[in-house]
């Protein structure tokens, strides 16, 4: 073991790159044991099972995931950080596949309660959508709008599954635009509630 110089961090760090180059869910302890050359049972000393890995990189993922999205939108407000956290969104799904799909993975509640990632995630995306003076439930609604259109852009994006000539890139401003749009005026359409 110590001839591999393994230790945790550097087992999921292994663990995400492996991810990103063959699909989050088909890495295995065996898999990554091979890329270190050593044999599984050298792993168990770093992570319980593929379960605690997978939740190890899904936490790695998702504050690695945070990093980008909160450096793209320093400094920003309104339509300007929207755009931002969009493209962050956006390029980190399209450039980490593996670990984007880790930052899907269902962890335990009290984990995700104890990430710090978490609780970055939560006042970053409601610092952007402070400028749309959202509050909640409207708050909620416009999170899982936002999350649902950038999850399903980007995978649809990742599996050529836009083949139109028309260029993907402006569909995607066109995208974010009408999104700004229907979050100035969400508070005008949700009156009635």
């Amino acid at each position: 073991m110590a001839r591999a110089g393994l230790t945790t961090d550097r087992v999921v760090t292994a663990a995400a790159d492996l991810a990103d180059s063959i699909g989050f869910g088909e890495v295995t302890i065996s898999a990554l044991a091979r890329g270190f050359g050593v044999k599984d049972a050298s792993l168990y000393s770093h992570v319980k099972n593929l379960a605690d890995l997978r939740t190890r990189v899904a936490l790695r993922a998702a504050e690695e995931f945070i990093d980008r999205i909160e450096a793209a939108v320093a400094g920003r407000a309104g339509q300007d950080a929207l755009t931002a956290f969009a493209d962050a969104y956006r390029t980190f799904a399209l450039d980490h596949p593996g670990r984007y799909a880790a930052t899907q993975y269902r962890v335990a509640p009290e984990i995700v309660a104890a990430s710090p990632a978490y609780h970055r995630t939560l006042r970053t995306t409601s610092a952007m959508l402070r400028a749309y003076g959202l509050t909640d439930p409207a708050l909620t609604d416009a999170v899982r709008l936002l999350r649902s259109t950038f999850h399903g852009f980007a995978i649809l994006e990742a599996e050529g599954g836009f083949e139109a000539p028309r260029p993907v890139q402006t569909s995607w401003e066109r995208a974010v635009e009408g999104l700004h749009f229907l979050l100035t005026h969400w508070a005008e359409a949700t009156l009635g509630e």
